[in-house]
């Protein structure tokens, strides 16, 4: 076969003739290659499979597409960038829209988070929050805060501070000793005391209190930042308790540590406000962002920064850089003018306000799912929902594997999983029909693999 038949094929949507030359991430790749599940198209609520079906998109790609597939207005911007100016340094020079960009994300942000240093990824965006943490004490006279805390069953990206801080053992216990000094509160999950939660479980709030623990194991003079997802998303959807994050902010305060809210997945309207930062009413140090800030279309993350330590760095002769630290590819023209575009879209249709109107009949419709084969807890909060599945004696997160796989060739849907619990994210332009498609097409899946 040709070259050029070969890139035919590929343009008409086929699959490739040779699949070994990508090493998927985060895949089986050995049962991929001999199974593929090939997408070649998108629009709005579905992908296009290879095959021509459309496939509900119950996970918004990967947490991502929050504003729905190949929305006109986010294509059009994308399309008009690329035309007009396909790439700008960040590096002592400066394009329009990631000021504009910059802006409107601060606008969205709660409190005195008013600084937005860009990135292109959630792990980047991690990475880039935790050097600002050290380099914040450092500029202070405070280099001995240097220990990061993070928490059990955390996701915070697979750059070495993220795994550092994270604590999902698979991420971390391949890559050596990691980074010195790291530290974890206890997880949030408990399911004899939350089991089939809705929303924020009225159990746990006191397992904040573990910082205190761990300040007076290691002191308050060596900690530097405490890290946490306000919902922890890749673990399996851990809502925090009722009470939990201000319970959080409050030790930090008493002991001048920092808090940085992870908002990768929580951020623009996944929890039916621009940040889960609102939704429960506390004022984090920093916001890390990605994901939902352009729909997905174009890698971008970022770090929202509390105005006092954006201003202890702005020291000294001016013409001397104050942070040394960027990448190649911040504040892309092409991802802020996706960003740009993203957000007058989640402004123009009301997707926030449309997430927190139709959270309790996601609920409902998730929770439905109670008592069908091997269901064994149900969670949901926002437009987010979580089912664990009993695994398979002989081989765990196989079930689950087993639910994707069917999910996606024999019901049209997408899911995502982790171990055995399905992970359900879908775009926010969803409407109360497409939820009852999900639930009932997630309801045979369970049953087929039972």
């Amino acid at each position: 076969m040709s070259l050029a038949h070969d890139q035919l094929a590929a343009h008409k949507g086929a699959a490739p003739n040779d699949l070994e030359a990508f090493w998927l991430p985060f895949t089986a790749n050995r049962a991929f290659k001999k199974n593929p599940r090939m997408i070649t198209g998108a629009k709005d609520m579905h992908y296009i499979a290879a095959d021509g079906r459309k496939v509900m998109d119950g996970a918004a790609g990967l947490w991502c597409c929050n504003a729905g597939h190949n929305r006109d207005p986010i294509v059009a911007a994308i399309r008009a960038q690329a035309g007009e100016l396909d790439y700008a340094p960040a590096f002592q020079f400066g394009h329009p829209k990631a000021f504009a960009l910059a802006a409107r994300i601060a606008a969205l942000a709660p409190g005195d988070l008013d600084h937005v240093f860009f990135a292109n990824s959630g792990s980047e965006a991690v990475d880039t929050a935790l050097k600002i943490a050290l380099a914040y004490w450092n500029i202070q006279g405070k280099g001995s805060r240097t220990r990061l805390i993070g928490r059990e069953r955390g996701y915070h990206g697979v750059g070495f501070g993220g795994i550092s801080v994270g604590g999902i053992v698979n991420n971390r216990k391949f890559f050596g000793s990691l980074l010195a000094g790291a530290d974890h509160l206890p997880h949030t999950y408990s399911r004899e005391q939350q089991a089939f939660s809705r929303g924020e479980p009225e159990w746990g709030a006191h397992l904040a209190d573990d910082l205190e623990r761990i300040v007076a194991l290691h002191d308050a003079s060596t900690i530097a930042a405490v890290i946490v997802e306000p919902m922890a998303g890749s673990t399996g959807v851990l809502a925090p308790p009722k009470g939990y994050l201000r319970r959080l902010r409050e030790i930090c305060d008493k002991h001048g540590i920092l808090l940085v809210f992870d908002e990768v997945i929580t951020g623009f309207g996944r929890l039916g406000f621009a940040f889960a930062a609102e939704r429960y009413g506390v004022v984090p140090d920093m916001i890390t962002f990605a994901k939902g800030v352009n729909s997905g279309t174009v890698p971008m993350g970022g770090v929202v920064v509390r105005k006092g330590i954006y201003e202890a760095f702005m020291k000294g002769p001016e013409h001397v850089i104050e942070l040394f630290h960027g990448y190649t590819y911040s504040a892309h023209p092409l991802a802020c003018a996706a960003g740009l575009a993203a957000l007058d879209v989640y402004r123009d249709e009301g997707l926030f306000e449309r997430a927190r109107q139709l959270e309790g009949a996601w609920a409902d419709a998730i929770h439905s799912l109670k008592g069908l084969p091997n269901v064994l807890d149900i969670r949901t909060i926002g437009i987010v929902g979580a089912v664990d599945l009993a695994p398979k004696p002989d081989a765990v997160g196989k079930r689950a594997y087993e639910a994707m796989d069917v999910a996606f060739r024999e019901h049209d849907l997408m899911i995502r999983i982790t171990g055995d619990t399905i992970a359900l994210s879908p775009p926010l332009i969803l409407r109360e029909d497409d939820i009852g498609e999900i639930a009932d097409k997630l309801a045979k899946v369970i049953k087929a693999v039972a």
